[in-house]
């Protein structure tokens, strides 16, 4: 059993030997309620229209990107914390496998998908909160939380240099959120 699981882990890092695993800091950004956030639009100070469909967040997200083969197929590791849409504190985990969409030149188009777990201090304390039920944690929690088994991510990379990337990130959460950052990554 020991010589298979070690057989396994120098597979990989053998193949992995071929691509450039990177570290990523985003500033995270822009939240989009694609039918808007009337009920509850009042509780978000950093809202950019009366009906919050867009919502200003303040905060970041560090990640890690260990390639599996080539630079095709990745595992992606990625933390949050931010002030969410009603300036509280929030974040996300995250680990999806991710794969390269396109790459022409200088630019790369990655996709990806796994587990994720959104957190924030809870609502239900907030005066005037239209409860959605989105999120679990009573009243009596300090933390409200949402597990998606299929969190995704859209990455758009411009490589600046062969080490530095620019990239923008796209979290379709259709219909209730979707979230827009960006950062720049380091090939290690």
């Amino acid at each position: 059993m020991m010589r298979g699981i070690l057989l396994i882990v120098f597979s990989l890092l053998t193949i992995n030997l071929a691509a450039q695993n990177n570290l990523g800091f985003k500033y995270f950004g822009l939240s989009i309620h694609p039918k808007g956030e009337k009920d509850n639009s009042f509780l978000m100070p950093n809202k950019l229209d009366k009906d919050a469909y867009m919502v200003l967040n303040l905060g970041g997200v560090i990640s890690y990107e260990f390639f599996i083969y080539k630079d095709v197929v990745s595992m992606k590791a990625a933390q949050a914390l931010y002030a969410d849409c009603a300036a509280r504190t929030g974040g996300f985990s995250h680990l999806g496998v991710r794969t390269r969409m396109l790459k022409k030149g200088r630019h790369i188009l990655n996709g990806g998908i796994g587990p994720t777990i959104v957190y924030r201090r809870n609502w239900l304390e907030l005066d005037g909160y239209q409860n959605q039920n989105r999120f679990k944690g009573g009243k009596n929690n300090q933390w409200q939380y949402l597990f998606l088994w299929y969190g995704g991510e859209f990455e758009y990379k411009y490589s600046v240099s062969n080490q530095f990337q620019c990239s923008a990130s796209f979290i379709p959460g259709y219909p209730d959120l979707m979230s827009l950052s960006i950062g720049m990554n380091y090939r290690l």
